[in-house]
């Protein structure tokens, strides 16, 4: 594994949002949900595709609380641009589980 600097990481904006409407991405080439996340204040609404299907469903993630990267450029998946990177560490099986702060907290908040 590469090491780098602390300056490297600080590049990363991390921010907590709260999913206000998902919707399944049948399009994708492996299952996946589009997600709309708000983080408040300026950065507003951003949206995401993420292969987030064998643990959650559309209906499921509606007002949870999430952890994703908000500096990347936006990529393009299928015919959904997406915004953001939604954080997640792989099961077991190799399946998507969210990262997400264990109290609320208030969004828009920044990891560190």
């Amino acid at each position: 594994m590469a090491e780098i600097v602390f300056d490297d990481f600080m590049k990363l904006d991390i921010r907590v949002g709260v999913v206000t409407r998902a919707e399944p991405y049948p399009e994708a080439r492996r299952p996946a949900i589009k997600l709309w996340v708000d983080f408040g204040g300026t950065l507003g609404e951003r949206k995401s595709s993420a292969q987030l299907t064998t643990h959650y469903t559309p209906e499921t993630l509606i007002g949870t609380s999430v952890m994703a990267v908000v500096n990347f450029p936006p990529r393009q998946i299928g015919k959904f641009m997406s915004e953001i990177l939604v954080l997640g560490v792989p099961d077991a099986a190799g399946e998507v589980v969210l990262i997400r702060p264990d109290m609320d907290v208030p969004i828009g908040g920044s990891l560190f």
